[in-house]
């Protein structure tokens, strides 16, 4: 590694050092932050099982689905897994909160909106939405459930704010299972591309961005990149390897004389990219990488595309972007609706945003139990997912907290629980004023000391 980037490793890793007393008063903040989240739920018991739920997200739990956390907290399972699994709350409104909070806080208007599926592996067939389908963490067709997720990218940071289950089409049609799990009458089968126009119609107007952006999977309906330039949103969608391209900067055979003037051929992106010359491509700095300054290599030309073996129709912008990974070279291949003129550095800043959501989805699935739940219908798999992003968007602004030079130590929590979590086994009850008393959900709870979350 060259000195001048061994510094900035040195100069980043110092940079991630925290004290210990910055934790101190870390669960009073929790409290604190969970309360414009919770408070359209529909009873204090919700309310509280809510605080403890998001409490057993950000725990050291290895399992972090609602039996292990009720467990933890010394409640009965039935209890936590009635809140999540049963009581008919709207997750809704803690959504759009969530994005209230990332808009405000990492907002700018520069910043890239991410689709991207992503599918959690289970068994059976009882489990709302699981059948045969792509996995993409195991790179096979599987057993799995299939949720698209909003990613929100910008220069700050990035997060996800909202989701949809996919339903396939045999679950839409099948009125047995869909009762059995519960799935509202008003759900009918929609594509994935669906779900998110669906989630970007919700939560466009609210987050300031500039780009939208997704993988292949997202970029390979030409319908969908239509629709998008419809709605007035600058694309960049990720296409797949064996798109083909009629490249419309070339210059075309030579004319015989005779009948139609030929045009450029259609090819496959991948050999057509492989025929460029050195002179085609442009290096650009998109951030700072763990070894080093992120580097890639850009080329830009307008093209048509052909899918299916038909022609789409319009013309777009393919965007190839080219990097090391691991010592290998490899090519991202993007369509866009942009001006080719748009700076090749705005170009790479949205296609590497593709990557950032990757990151997003590796969040919550490793510290706030994204996949870990253990819930077979609708209404649960939206709870939990809603409470894992919630969970996952406090560790974010703890992290926000870290990086500022100002951070001073939090006193607000007492002295006996300061920056610490209650052991396992310890009994959690939050006090609120005017509670009433427990509902149906605190049939079997046990009553502990009253501590703050």
């Amino acid at each position: 590694m060259e000195p001048r980037f061994e510094r900035r490793k040195e100069q980043l890793l110092a940079a991630c050092e925290v004290p210990p007393t910055f934790f101190r008063g870390v669960i009073s903040r929790l409290e604190s932050f969970a309360q414009p989240f919770v408070a359209s739920l529909p009873s204090p018991e919700s309310r509280r099982h809510s605080r403890t739920y998001l409490a057993g997200l950000l725990s050291d739990l290895e399992r972090k689905n609602a039996e292990a956390i009720a467990y933890r907290y010394d409640l009965d399972r039935q209890t936590i897994q009635r809140f999540i699994g049963e009581v008919a709350w709207d997750h809704d409104p803690l959504i759009d909160e969530l994005t209230r909070q990332v808009a405000h806080a990492i907002g700018c208007c520069d910043a890239v909106l991410v689709f991207d599926p992503s599918a959690f592996p289970k068994k059976g067939t009882a489990s709302v939405g699981v059948q045969r389908q792509w996995c993409g963490r195991l790179g096979k067709v599987e057993n799995c459930q299939v949720g698209v997720f909003l990613g929100y990218v910008s220069a700050a940071e990035h997060a996800l704010v909202d989701f949809r289950l996919y339903l396939p089409r045999e679950w839409a049609k099948d009125r047995k299972r869909r009762k059995k799990c519960r799935v509202p009458k008003e759900v009918r089968y929609r594509t994935r591309h669906e779900l998110s126009l669906e989630m970007l119609r919700r939560r466009g107007p609210a987050l300031p961005h500039s780009w939208v952006a997704g993988d292949d999977e997202m970029g390979r309906p030409a319908w969908f990149r239509k629709r998008l330039a419809a709605d007035h949103e600058r694309y960049l969608l990720a296409v797949p390897s064996n798109t083909s391209i009629r490249d419309l900067e070339a210059a075309p055979p030579p004319y015989g004389g005779h009948g139609r003037r030929p045009k450029v051929p259609f090819r496959g992106v991948r050999a057509w990219c492989q025929a460029l010359p050195a002179t085609a491509w442009r290096k650009q700095t998109v951030r700072d990488g763990e070894k080093g300054p992120l580097e890639v290599e850009i080329m830009v030309r307008r093209v048509e595309s052909k899918v299916d073996r038909r022609v789409v129709g319009f013309e777009e912008t393919l965007v190839v972007v080219r990097y090391l990974d691991g010592g290998v070279l490899k090519h991202d291949y993007h369509l866009s609706n942009a001006a080719p003129e748009t700076p090749l550095g705005e170009f790479a800043r949205a296609a590497k945003a593709v990557h950032r959501v990757e990151e997003c989805l590796k969040r919550p699935k490793s510290e706030t139990g994204l996949g870990a739940y253990q819930v077979r219908n609708w209404l649960g798999w939206h709870h939990h997912m809603a409470l894992s992003l919630i969970a996952t968007w406090f560790l974010v602004s703890e992290a926000g907290r870290g990086k500022k030079d100002d951070a001073g130590v939090d006193g607000a929590a007492g002295a006996c629980w300061a920056g610490v979590d209650p052991a396992p086994g310890q009994p959690l009850r939050y006090a609120e004023p005017g509670d009433p008393g427990a509902d149906a959900l605190a049939g079997a709870e046990r009553v502990g000391t009253v501590l703050s979350l």
